[in-house]
């Protein structure tokens, strides 16, 4: 599945929801559903900067394609962080860097997080483009 198709079925699945503590709730089953991160990824290094929760966010490259793995102590941001990853998990660092995020303005997400969250979500997002940048570097 494409980035842009995984972003497709994200907009699909909200659309299912006519409110906001339904769609909060789909987020927060998303969050329950992330596998676990390995404990010895739950590192400050690991650690995004820029949220107001505790997310850890882990890369692995394998067969050129960038693994995401993350958690976070908050649970609906541990559930925006599964939708992040879910989009831009399994593809290459070329494409995850050239990649236009719009599900997240389909959604309506932005509009109804705090501050704070909005700019946690964009950190998260900044994150995985500097991981795909990297990857591409070493390459």
């Amino acid at each position: 599945m494409t980035i842009k198709e995984a972003q497709n079925e994200i907009i699909d699945e909200f659309a299912l929801f006519e409110e906001w503590m339904d769609k909060y709730e789909h987020i927060i089953e998303l969050g329950k559903d992330l596998p676990i991160i390995s404990t010895e990824h739950k590192t400050e290094e690991n650690l995004i900067k820029g949220c107001q929760s505790r997310v850890w966010l882990h890369a692995d490259l394998v067969n050129d394609k960038i693994i995401f793995s993350a958690d976070s102590d908050a649970i609906i941001t541990k559930g925006i962080i599964a939708l992040v990853i879910r989009v831009f998990s399994n593809h290459t660092p070329k494409e995850i860097a050239e990649a236009d995020l719009f599900f997240i303005d389909q959604i309506g997400l932005k509009e109804h997080l705090s501050p704070t969250r909005s700019n946690g979500l964009l950190a998260m997002v900044k994150q995985i483009k500097m991981y795909s940048i990297a990857f591409q570097a070493k390459a």
